[in-house]
C-alpha cells in the first residue's frame, strides 16, 4: 500500500497577516482554491493505485484543524500523529514510517508538504508512478523541480546518469544559491530545485537512517515504543522525543545515501512560501495584478492586493504587495516578500496577540470572534457547531454575560441549569463554574461580554472536556 505521510506543523510567516499559529496558511480556505491547501494535497492523490487513508504530523495546537479538515474530505480512519517539540523531517518521517511497518512490512511511504501548489494533478501522479519503479528497488526516491528561472530560495539537486522510468541518480544536494550561480544552474541543465517530497519503502528509510543517524534512529524508536495512542489522536511523548535532535531527511540520509534517485517534475509546482509565490501561481489581469476582495485600483500593476474585511484603494504602485486582515494590513515591495518573517519575530518580540492570531479563532467546538473591546471589557461573537459543548471551566479574573442570538442554548452556571432561547441572557459571576452546551441541529449563536481586570485566553480552568483539553 502506498501511505501518504502528510507534513502539516508549518507556520508560514512569510504569508502573515493570513497565516498566523493559530491558523497557519496550510490550512486557511484560499477562495481561488476551493480548498485548502492540506486538503488540496490529498485530493490530488485521488485516483493513485493501492492508496491508503494519510498520516499527519501536525502539532498539538493544529490538531483540531486538522481532524476537521481530514473529516471533510472522508477520511475518518486517517492517523494523526501529534509532535510535542519540532525536530524536523527526518525524525518525523521516521516515526511515520515506523507506524507503517508495524502494520505492513511492504509499506510504502508518500512524504508531501501539506502547503505545496500543484497546477498539473495528472503530471504529478505521473511522477509518483515513475516513483515506485524505483521506490520498489529499495531506492529513496526525491521529486526535483523542473525550474522555470534561476530562483535563489530553494535548494537543487544536481543529477546524474539516467535509470529507469525516467528517473535519474543524484550527484549532488546543493543548498540555496546566490543569483549568479542559480543563472549557471538553469544554463546547465542538469540542475533541479529541490521540492522535498520524498517516496520510499518504510524499511528501506529505517535501514538507510539508522546506518547514517543511528542516534536520530534510536530516538525515534524509543519514541514510538512510548506512543501515547487515544481515539483521535496520536501522542509523541515529549520527555522521549525531545531528546532526538533535529535533522531534516536531506541532511541525515539524502545526503549521505548511494540508494537515492530523482524524478524530475514538471507539474506547475510551487511551495507557496511568500507573497511573491503566491502572486506568481494565480492568474493575473491584463495589468499584472492578482487581486481578491473588495479592491480598487488605478494605474497598478505586477502586484498582489487582497481585501478580507474592507475596501483597499490602491494608485500608483508597482511591484507591490498589500494584504488586509481585521485587525492589520501588510505593505511590502514584491522583492522583499520573504522578508515579512522579521515583521513576525518583532511583533512576537513585543507580544502583540497579531503575530499568532486572527480576530476570528477557530475551536473544535466552533469559532468566537472578537468584535470589540477596550479597558476591562471585551465583547465576542461565539458559534458553537450542532451537537457541540464547550469544556467545563472557570476564570479566575473575569465575569462574563452570554445573550443568544440565534439557535437554543443549554448553560451551566454553578450547580443549575437552563435553557436559553433568542434573546435570553444569563450572567457568569467571576469563578462560577460554567459551560455552553449546543443540542440542536442548527448552529447556536451567542455574545459574550467579558468584564474584568485580566481577559487573557490563559485565564481558564477547564475541568470537563469532550476534546481532551483539560490539564
Amino acid at each position: 500500500m502506498l501511505y501518504p505521510v502528510i507534513l502539516a506543523g508549518g507556520i508560514g510567516t512569510r504569508l502573515w497577516p493570513l497565516s498566523r499559529a493559530s491558523l497557519p496558511k496550510q490550512f486557511i480556505h484560499f477562495p481561488e482554491l476551493h480548498a485548502s491547501l492540506f486538503q488540496n494535497t490529498l485530493k490530488r492523490l485521488e485516483g493513485l493505485p493501492e492508496l491508503a487513508s494519510p498520516i499527519v504530523l501536525c502539532n498539538t495546537e493544529q490538531r483540531f484543524l486538522v481532524a476537521e479538515q481530514l473529516r471533510t474530505l472522508g477520511y475518518d480512519d486517517a492517523v494523526i500523529l501529534l509532535e510535542p517539540v519540532g525536530r524536523s523531517t527526518a525524525p518525523a518521517v521516521a516515526l511515520a514510517a515506523q507506524w507503517i511497518q508495524h502494520r505492513d512490512p511492504e509499506g510504502e511511504l508518500l512524504v508531501l508538504s501539506s502547503d505545496h501548489s500543484i497546477h498539473d494533478v495528472d503530471a504529478f501522479q505521473s511522477a509518483i508512478l515513475a516513483g515506485l519503479k524505483q521506490s520498489r528497488q529499495a531506492r529513496l526516491v526525491t521529486f526535483g523541480i523542473v525550474p522555470g528561472s534561476p530562483e535563489t530560495a530553494y535548494g537543487y539537486i544536481k543529477t546524474g546518469a539516467g535509470l529507469e522510468s525516467s528517473a535519474l541518480e543524484v550527484d549532488q544536494f546543493v543548498e540555496k544559491p546566490d543569483l549568479d550561480t542559480a543563472k549557471q544552474y538553469l544554463a546547465e541543465g542538469s540542475y533541479l530545485w529541490n521540492s522535498g517530497m520524498f517516496l520510499f519503502r518504510a524499511d528501506a528509510y529505517l535501514d538507510q537512517l539508522d546506518s547514517l543517524a543511528k542516534d536520530i534512529s534510536d530516538h525515534c524508536k524509543a519514541a514510538y515504543e512510548a506512543l501515547q495512542t487515544g481515539p483521535d489522536f496520536q501522542f509523541i511523548p515529549e520527555d522521549v522525543f525531545s531528546l532526538c535532535r533535529s535533522d531534516s531527511i536531506d541532511y541525515a540520509v539524502m545526503e549521505k545515501t548511494d540508494a537515492a534517485a530523482v524524478i524530475p517534475l514538471d507539474a506547475g509546482w510551487s511551495d507557496l512560501g511568500a507573497w511573491d509565490s503566491m502572486w506568481m501561481s494565480e492568474e493575473q489581469d491584463k495589468d499584472g495584478n492578482v487581486v481578491s476582495g473588495d479592491v480598487v485600483t488605478h494605474d497598478v500593476r505586477n502586484s498582489y492586493v487582497q481585501s478580507s474585511s474592507r475596501l483597499i484603494a490602491a494608485v500608483g504602485l508597482e511591484n507591490a504587495v498589500i494584504v488586509e486582515s481585521p485587525d492589520a494590513v501588510l505593505v511590502t515591495d514584491m522583492a522583499h516578500s520573504q522578508d515579512v518573517k522579521r515583521i513576525v519575530e518583532q511583533l512576537q518580540t513585543m507580544k502583540r496577540q497579531e503575530a499568532d492570531t486572527h480576530t476570528l479563532v477557530h475551536r473544535p467546538w466552533g469559532s468566537f470572534q472578537s468584535l470589540a473591546s477596550g479597558s476591562g471589557y471585551q465583547v465576542k461573537h461565539i458559534v458553537v457547531k450542532p451537537g457541540a459543548a464547550l469544556s467545563l471551566q472557570m476564570h479566575h479574573k473575569r465575569a462574563e454575560h452570554w445573550t443568544v442570538i440565534k439557535g437554543k442554548a443549554i448553560v451551566t452556571c454553578g450547580e443549575q441549569e437552563q435553557e436559553l432561547q433568542v434573546n435570553e441572557s444569563v450572567f457568569i459571576p467571576l469563578g462560577a463554574k460554567h459551560r455552553l452546551v449546543n443540542e440542536q441541529s442548527e448552529m447556536l449563536e451567542v455574545i459574550e461580554v467579558q468584564v474584568g481586570e485580566y481577559l487573557g485566553e490563559d485565564d481558564i480552568v477547564r475541568f470537563e472536556d469532550r476534546y481532551g483539553r483539560t490539564t
